[in-house]
């Protein structure tokens, strides 16, 4: 791992081989098929995201120094964003969690005849960027895991580090083994992953380029399959907006994270007879 500051070695980790990733899969399919996890009642599931939410606590200063390590991003920016963000949407699936609809009742044809009951889609394999670590492989791992699936992480190899202190934290809030493994590697080892046969879902985050491979390998094996991919983003200025709060707002969502983040914005669109105030 190499540190964008100083250009310098920072730490070593394992890259996972191909039978590292067969490993993984295999653990991960035997804990969804035989396992507890799929079949505790979904407060359980939520009781254990809870205690990993609470030690993700304790350990945020030390998170986001990993996360500005190995990245580069400013520690202010890692203490907010890179690591406020994450510790914020844990507790919030777990909210949600506790009054999603598990399982409804609704009228058919016949009467109150039709139940419907939400169950995991089984092995998910998640696959991250290196911008935005934490909360992307949060908003892919914790609601997989409320909805009982088993889920291999593919950190990018340039971040490795804050993915290996979750796992830490997961094996501590107690999830039972092969619910969750990280494997650091390159982008054969992800490649390896999406296309492996014991992996029933692919959550990836990353270039438009690689979505495109992605998709291809999942249908060919009708796999399901969500991208989030690299896009333009535009501002939409209204008719009434104030040009200083505007070009406030542009300068700081352009220039987050080194303009390196979905957010960033890259064009305005501004009302034909205002042109002239935001332009000149």
């Amino acid at each position: 791992v190499v540190s964008p500051h100083t250009e310098r070695q920072v730490a070593e980790v394992a890259a996972a081989t191909p039978a590292d990733v067969d490993a993984a899969v295999s653990a991960a399919r035997a804990a969804f098929d035989h396992g507890p996890w799929p079949r505790l009642d979904p407060g359980e599931r939520i009781a254990v995201l809870r205690r990993l939410a609470a030690l993700y606590g304790q350990r945020r200063a030390e998170m986001a120094e990993l996360i500005t390590t190995e990245i580069g991003a400013p520690i202010s920016f890692a203490q907010r964003a890179q690591v406020g963000l994450p510790a914020m949407m844990m507790g919030a699936f777990c909210d949600l969690a506790e009054s999603y609809p598990w399982r409804e009742v609704r009228p058919g044809m016949y009467g109150a005849d039709v139940r419907i009951r939400r169950e995991p889609v089984g092995v998910v394999a998640a696959v991250v960027p290196w911008n935005m670590p934490q909360f992307l492989i949060v908003t892919k791992l914790i609601p997989a895991l409320l909805a009982g699936c088993t889920v291999v992480v593919k950190p990018a190899p340039e971040s490795p580090l804050d993915a290996l202190l979750l796992a830490e934290l997961l094996a501590e809030a107690g999830l039972p083994d092969g619910v969750v493994s990280v494997l650091p590697g390159d982008g054969a080892v992800g490649e390896y992953l999406v296309r492996h046969p014991g992996v029933d879902k692919v959550s990836f985050t990353g270039s438009t380029a690689a979505g495109r491979a992605v998709a291809a390998a999942c249908a060919a094996d009708l796999k399901r399959v969500s991208l989030e991919l690299g896009g333009k983003s535009a501002a939409i200025v209204l008719g009434d907006a104030d040009p200083q709060a505007v070009a406030a707002a542009v300068r700081s969502a352009s220039l987050s994270n080194s303009g390196q983040i979905c957010n960033a914005l890259t064009r305005i669109l501004v009302p034909a007879n205002r042109s002239d105030e935001f332009t000149g």
